[in-house]
């Protein structure tokens, strides 16, 4: 991606974490675990929200701060969410 100064995107799955030891309000884990996190710079967490509405927060970033934002998938593209 630095060489040829070009965006890599790399998909993971999630499977939710049962453990019956605490309440975790959002119980899912990404599968892959080090080698997928070692293996990427910056991590987001893409998440299906209400209808058109979708969820992207920065997971893990070296220099980005923790942040999220709404967005929608229309037929037209991508745009803002409507509430």
């Amino acid at each position: 991606a630095d060489e040829f100064g070009v965006a890599v995107l790399v998909t993971n799955q999630v499977v939710a974490q049962v453990d019956g030891m605490s309440f975790n309000p959002d119980p899912k884990k990404p599968i892959g675990g080090n080698i997928m996190a070692h293996a990427s710079c910056t991590r987001l967490y893409l998440k299906k929200g209400r209808g058109e509405n979708r969820t992207c927060k920065i997971y893990d970033s070296p220099n980005l701060p923790e942040a999220e934002c709404q967005y929608a998938i229309r037929e037209e593209g991508i745009g803002d969410a409507k509430d």
